[in-house]
């Protein structure tokens, strides 16, 4: 399965809570708080939809161990 590229919901909804689809790129909610995003999708009919925060930043990490 290819990766999903979430470049323009980043943009859009930095900072934020999103709800999504089971397609992981359709948003059907957002807000400062998940109880927003979720009730925002549930106002739009979504009962059960994938929630994740998008970061405030972007910052590059390399993990490694000694």
């Amino acid at each position: 399965m290819p990766a999903i590229n979430w470049t323009k919901i980043y943009k859009k909804y930095k900072g934020l809570w999103v709800a999504l689809l089971d397609d992981e790129i359709t948003v059907v909610g957002h807000g400062k708080t998940l109880k927003e995003a979720s009730d925002m999708a549930q106002k739009k009919g979504y009962d059960r939809p994938i929630f994740t925060r998008m970061p405030p930043t972007l910052s590059a990490y390399a993990g490694g161990a000694l």
